[in-house]
C-alpha cells in the first residue's frame, strides 16, 4: 500500500514531464543498436531491483524503510523506462511506458509478465526475477 501511495505521484509527474518529447538518435544511425542495447539493460537492471526490493518489503515482518526504497527504486525503473518507452511490448498491444506504469505503480501481475519478457527478448533475462 506505501508503496503504491509513493509511486502514484512520481507516475503523474513522470506522465507531464515526458508529454511530447521523444528520444532521438544520432543522423546516420551508427551506434544507434549499442546505444539501444545498453538502454534495454539497464531498464531491465533496474526493474530487477525494483523487483528484490518489493519482494523484500512485501515480507511477512518487513522494515518500514524497505517501503520508502521500493518508491525510490521504482523512480530509476521509470526514469530507465522514458527513453524506451513507445517499444512494443505483450505482443505489440501495448508500450513499455504503459505497462511499466503499471508494474511499479498499480502491482499488475500481467503487465510485470510482460516487462520481464521483454527483458527476456532484449537477452536480459538474467536481470529480472
Amino acid at each position: 500500500m506505501r508503496v503504491r501511495q509513493a509511486v502514484l505521484p512520481v507516475l503523474a509527474l513522470l506522465v507531464l514531464t515526458t508529454a511530447g518529447c521523444s528520444s532521438s538518435g544520432d543522423e546516420d544511425g551508427d551506434g544507434d543498436d549499442q546505444r539501444l542495447t545498453g538502454l534495454r539493460e539497464t531498464y531491465c537492471r533496474e526493474l530487477g531491483m525494483w523487483q528484490r526490493v518489493r519482494n523484500s518489503a512485501d515480507t511477512v515482518t518487513p522494515d518500514p524503510s524497505a517501503y520508502d526504497e521500493a518508491g525510490d527504486v521504482a523512480q530509476d525503473v521509470l526514469r530507465a523506462m522514458r527513453p524506451l518507452r513507445e517499444e512494443s511490448v505483450h505482443g505489440g498491444a501495448t508500450t513499455l511506458g504503459e505497462a511499466t506504469a503499471r508494474t511499479v505503480g498499480n502491482s499488475d501481475g500481467e503487465a510485470e509478465g510482460s516487462v520481464v519478457r521483454y527483458c527476456a527478448d532484449a537477452g536480459f533475462e538474467t536481470l529480472t526475477r
